[in-house]
């Protein structure tokens, strides 16, 4: 399609190129009408110069629409594919709001090139490259007074785009900055509401519109130098050639149809390179997006794992001297953590914030990998195994809720194949049923933006039937129900038993009375295992165990 996209504007740049030469015989002998054949030819030819422009040039913005869109949903998809296999600490580094504007405003940028910036580009590139062509046949003096000019003008023009290309970078950064002083003021409207934060807020977005506002009004400076420049040169060069071709005149080597086809032609070039003028601050934003598309796309991916598979695991999870740092940070979070956890064991983290339990929990699933020693499931290392194969085999439920803007039924069953028995048998473990059952459409209905037509524990509940219905070996529950009421937490805690019943089960809470039942409790401080055993038995040791319960019983006292 690129290909006929280009020979369509091609044939546009030859017609444009033509009609110079079309006029020179009547120049050359008269108007007087009297050959037959210059009468019918040059109105005949002139017309069909037209429709030849007109459908190649229709023919040729088709095609190139047609291949951009393309591109554009390449992109796009690609873009998006390399944002969902980015590791964890890609969305640690990254905002929601960079990452909307790569993938939904900055496509559309470089879809603006390919639409707009690349028609003229091609089209308007072959329309001077043929009229040159033709200068240069009818007079190659006049010719080279252009070829000193070009060069002067791209020389130009090139220290301008330097200077655009910065300030559009520059721009662009500020753009996704104010998305995210959007983005905050949205998601944490309550805070700004009780806090009456509007005023701080309205100054925060004033005072970024500001700074977007001087660097627009800096690119447009720059931009707009480039026209007037390439016009005052355009029009020494116009004055130059006029002056030649009255001198060559006398000496009888320019004829008047020659000189009027050269000036039309030389003429026609000013439109053509106007438009490549112009096209120059759009390129610049358009380049400056694709860097940034292309930044998302070279970004890291996550190991694909081994080449081990595992259909369904037993669950015996071994932590093995087990150590882990964030980045070039010289304190551990983790040091040398050693743990063997029993097929349908439920062990429950418990310690003080910054222990490490979440840390751990997250060593699991591989959203980081272990700096030191090892971890394994069923006895195979977990970078042995199959990055899927390792992640089927875990449920996850955590007191942050995500939830999707779909259907109970969808959410349930998200990322498998929905079975409306099974979602049903789900939601009634999950002690979600008769809730659903009320709802206007039942299982189809739309629950909203993260599940905003959701209670909190209807909520917490759909997330528990997700992994109901997931049906993983290993279980790991993230203060599921520490953001509850007394009521909800009833219902959740009955449905959680559903849900660890035969499963290998890693609890962090910090409300105690929650894990009173657990088989083992281990308790973390600062990233060390300091003590483990059954609930009594920590209480008898009397140690950071007995320390922790009894300032909670003090509090629930009070």
């Amino acid at each position: 399609m690129g290909v006929f996209a280009i020979l369509a504007m091609a044939m546009v740049a030859a017609s444009e190129a033509a009609i110079p030469a079309v006029l020179k015989p009547i120049m050359d002998k008269g108007f007087s009408g009297r050959d037959p054949w210059t009468l019918w030819f040059v109105p005949v030819s002139v017309v069909a110069l037209a429709v030849v422009r007109g459908l190649s040039q229709y023919l040729a913005n088709y095609l190139l629409s047609w291949v951009s869109n393309r591109v554009l949903l390449d992109l796009r998809v690609r873009m998006f594919e390399r944002m969902l296999h980015a590791p964890a600490s890609f969305y640690q580094r990254e905002t929601t709001s960079t990452l909307i504007n790569q993938i939904v405003f900055e496509v559309n940028q470089v879809l603006g090139v390919l639409t707009t910036v690349l028609i003229t580009l091609v089209r308007d590139s072959l329309t001077v490259v043929g009229l040159l062509g033709y200068l240069f046949y009818l007079n190659w003096r006049l010719t080279l007074v252009m070829a000193v000019i070009l060069p002067t003008i791209g020389f130009l023009v090139s220290k301008i785009n330097r200077r655009l290309r910065r300030l559009n970078r520059e721009q662009q950064t500020l753009t996704n900055e104010l998305s995210y002083v959007v983005e905050e003021a949205v998601a944490g409207y309550k805070v700004v509401k009780i806090h009456n934060g509007e005023e701080y807020e309205r100054r925060r977005f004033d005072s970024m519109t500001a700074r977007l506002r001087g660097y627009a009004m800096r690119v447009t400076v720059s931009g707009g130098l480039a026209q007037p420049i390439t016009q005052m040169l355009a029009s020494l060069a116009l004055a130059v050639v006029i002056t030649v071709a009255m001198i060559q005149s006398t000496t009888g080597e320019l004829t008047v149809g020659g000189f009027t086809a050269f000036v039309t032609a030389m003429l026609l070039v000013v439109s053509p390179l106007k438009h490549l003028i112009d096209v120059n601050q759009p390129l610049q934003r358009g380049m400056t997006a694709a860097e940034l598309i292309f930044q998302l796309m070279d970004a890291e991916v996550e190991p694909t794992g081994g080449t081990r598979t595992l259909e369904r695991a037993r669950g015996k999870v071994t932590f093995d001297h087990v150590g882990f740092h964030y980045g070039a940070s010289a304190v551990p979070t983790l040091g040398d953590i050693s743990l063997d956890v029993r097929p349908g064991e439920m062990v429950a983290l418990v310690g003080p914030s910054g222990s490490g339990k979440t840390t751990l929990v997250n060593l699991v699933p591989r959203f980081f990998d272990a700096t030191g020693g090892q971890i394994r499931l069923d006895d195979i290392p977990l970078a042995e195994l199959r990055l899927p194969d390792l992640r089927r085999q875990i449920a996850f439920v955590s007191q942050d809720v995500v939830l999707f803007n779909d259907t109970v039924a969808a959410n349930v069953a998200y990322g498998q194949t929905i079975d409306l028995p099974r979602v049903e048998a789900a939601l009634k473990a999950a002690n979600l049923r008769d809730a659903v059952a009320v709802m206007p459409q039942g299982l189809e209905t739309l629950i909203g933006d993260n599940g905003m037509r959701l209670s909190g524990g209807q909520r917490q509940r759909l997330a528990i039937a997700r992994a109901i219905y997931k049906d993983a070996p290993i279980l790991i529950l993230d203060e599921a129900t520490s953001a509850l009421d007394s009521e909800s937490e009833r219902h959740v805690q009955a449905a959680l038993e559903v849900l660890m019943e035969g499963r290998t089960t890693l609890v962090i809470a910090h409300r105690l009375s929650t894990i009173e039942r657990a088989d083992r409790i281990v308790v973390l401080e600062r990233g060390s295992i300091v003590e483990q055993g059954s609930h009594h038995e920590l209480l008898a040791h009397n140690g950071l165990y007995a320390h922790l319960h009894r300032i909670q019983y003090a509090q629930n006292e009070a």
